[in-house]
């Protein structure tokens, strides 16, 4: 399937463009209301012990704000903030001198931590509950093992994939919180703020425009603000109103719902080759020439979000919403 526009992936463009645009404080965050009153709490108990946050799991989609919540919780906090990622650390000793390496009060924030391997994984567990590792020394007969006490620190974790965490690293996690997709009023408000920082000028009609079209996710606002600026500046005077969102995104086969090419291509193939479904996950991607895992984890949840797919024992069923949406007749039998 093409490369899109609209993947919720994070790209090198995006980081660059992110770490202008990130909030710095709790108040400053928009959207995710709940989740902001409950970390509210829990970061002002800490400070008025003098304590570190206990350690926090987020989850949720790719690019609801996840790695923005962890440096407002350091900001917040008043300490220093270490980014690594499950992938990138491969050997147990690895984890150890980045554990050794924290300061008192640290955030240690590990982004897709399901995928730690389980040997790295092992050596969390002392550190999240006795911040202490154990630590190898000598081999064989003459191997002894040493204690090395760390400071208290709070593991700040983030996976798009909750259920792939061992119950032993998820039990060890005191706070878990899960990001929801945002709402066209609130990526709305997102878009005007980056608006500002960028010097981008766009009306509000233009800005709920983008945002109806964002799929709930605030990394993918951004991104198409970006685009939707470059056709203002070549093809209109500079200031996105809804006729040039309309436009641009209609240009880069973005639709009114958010959908691309790809996303189009999974109701068509279940309506026209399967008859509407049911039709299982391993035969829809064979279809697709795509891989299931990433169908179920990068596809799915917005087409389930918004009733144009159905998950049943049987497998996935197009809706009467999908019909209406492609402009297709939908028969019920």
């Amino acid at each position: 399937m093409e490369r899109r526009i609209i993947n919720t992936e994070l790209t090198a463009e995006d980081e660059k463009v992110e770490s202008t645009l990130r909030p710095q404080r709790l108040e400053d965050y928009i959207g995710q209301e709940r989740l902001k009153s409950m970390m509210k709490i829990y970061i002002d108990a800490a400070k008025s012990r003098g304590d570190s946050l206990d350690h926090v799991l987020f989850y949720g989609p790719p690019g609801l704000g996840k790695t923005t919540l962890a440096g407002i919780i350091a900001n917040e906090m008043g300490v220093n903030m270490k980014v690594t990622s499950g992938p990138a650390i491969e050997k147990p000793g690895e984890m150890a001198a980045i554990l050794n390496g924290l300061q008192e009060g640290d955030v240690l924030f590990v982004d897709e931590i399901h995928r730690l391997n389980r040997q790295v994984e092992e050596v969390l567990y002392p550190a999240m509950e006795d911040y202490a590792i154990d630590i190898m020394l000598g081999k064989d007969s003459s191997a002894r093992s040493l204690r090395l006490e760390l400071p208290h620190f709070t593991l700040v974790g983030a996976t798009t994939r909750a259920g792939l965490l061992t119950a032993p690293l998820r039990d060890r996690f005191g706070v878990v919180q899960k990001l929801e997709f945002y709402t066209p009023g609130e990526l709305k408000t997102i878009l005007l703020r980056s608006a500002r920082v960028l010097d981008v000028t766009i009306e509000e009609e233009g800005a709920m425009e983008l945002a109806r079209r964002s799929r709930g996710t605030p990394r993918l606002a951004n991104r198409l603000l970006k685009r939707v600026r470059d056709f203002a500046q070549v093809k209109y005077d500079g200031v996105i109103t809804k006729e040039v969102a309309d436009f641009a995104l209609d240009m880069l086969d973005v639709d009114r719902l958010g959908l691309d090419n790809n996303d189009r291509a999974i109701l068509t193939t279940i309506i026209h080759k399967f008859s509407g479904g049911p039709v299982g996950l391993d035969t829809l991607a064979a279809a697709l020439g795509e891989d299931a895992g990433t169908l179920e984890d990068v596809y799915e949840p917005y087409l389930l979000m918004n009733g144009l797919i159905n998950r049943t024992p049987r497998g996935r069923v197009a809706t009467e919403n999908a019909y209406r949406h492609l402009g297709l007749d939908y028969d019920e039998d």
